[in-house]
């Protein structure tokens, strides 16, 4: 019989403020940027998930860092990451377009490559699959709910680019990132349009879940384009946000509002 089970996403938590995601059938697993190995062996162990492979998205310390332990446990595994930069225990480089079909868990993902975190960040789209109910979006820190990735080695340009990879994804698509900065990144986003309707009722909601020790994770590519700052930046609200404190009166492209609004939040 072939098995046809609903895959499922669960947050691994870690550290201060991270999610591993892991992605299972029931009995095999898949786990995305898993900084620390610990959390993620307990889980498997916990919900006796077999381990088949590994995502990354990006070289950052907090995302790679169970590479190696989680290969002493489980083995030869293969371990996906960015082809531009060396990943130690990446076994599989990829790039831009490349499709990846992993037999168990039973997924297809796309590779998309999206700068500006980091120069080599990468990001996993899986679409509708029989086994997918929604599209699913693995972006690792260069979106966040309200909220994009700082720039460490990209541009603004690059940012912008990546982002609107992201926009042109399918509206239901769940975002998943690695970071629960949601209500922080609302404060911020208020400041910027302070009279979004959709932003002030998601700021209840997400306070809500936070009192109940919940993530507000995953959220959708639609929700984003709602409340996110960093993806509404050819629209009046942010434009003129952007311009009030730059002091510059001709913003004349996304990534230059962009560029205002990311060195805002960032002494925010």
């Amino acid at each position: 019989m072939v098995k046809n089970t609903l895959l499922q996403v669960w947050p691994i938590p870690a550290f201060d403020d991270n999610y591993i995601w892991c992605i299972h059938d029931g009995e095999s697993a898949l786990v995305v940027d898993p900084g620390d190995a610990s959390p993620v062996i307990q889980y498997l162990n916990e919900q006796k998930l077999a381990l088949m492979g590994i995502l990354i998205t990006h070289h950052h310390a907090d995302h790679t860092g169970g590479i190696l332990q989680l290969l002493q446990t489980f083995g030869s595994i293969p371990v996906f990451g960015p082809a531009t930069i060396d990943i130690p225990g990446r076994t599989q480089a990829v790039m831009e377009g490349d499709k990846i079909e992993i037999a168990a868990p039973r997924l297809s993902l796309k590779v998309l490559e999206v700068p500006g975190h980091t120069l080599s960040h990468i990001a996993y789209f899986a679409n509708m699959q029989a086994n997918v109910v929604e599209p699913m979006l693995f972006c690792g820190d260069t979106l966040f709910a309200c909220g994009c990735g700082r720039l460490f080695e990209g541009s603004p340009t690059q940012m912008s680019e990546s982002l609107a990879k992201f926009a042109a994804l399918p509206k239901n698509t769940l975002v998943y990132c690695t970071h629960e900065y949601t209500l922080s990144n609302i404060r911020f986003a208020l400041a910027v349009e302070p009279n979004n309707a959709n932003l002030i009722s998601w700021a209840q909601r997400a306070q809500e879940l936070r009192d109940k020790k919940l993530p507000t994770l995953p959220s959708t590519i639609g929700q984003e384009l709602q409340v996110n700052p960093f993806m509404r930046c050819d629209t009046k609200e942010v434009i003129a946000s952007a311009s009030e404190i730059s002091g510059e009166v001709n913003l004349k492209t996304p990534a230059h509002v962009l560029a205002v609004i990311r060195a805002w939040k960032d002494r925010f």
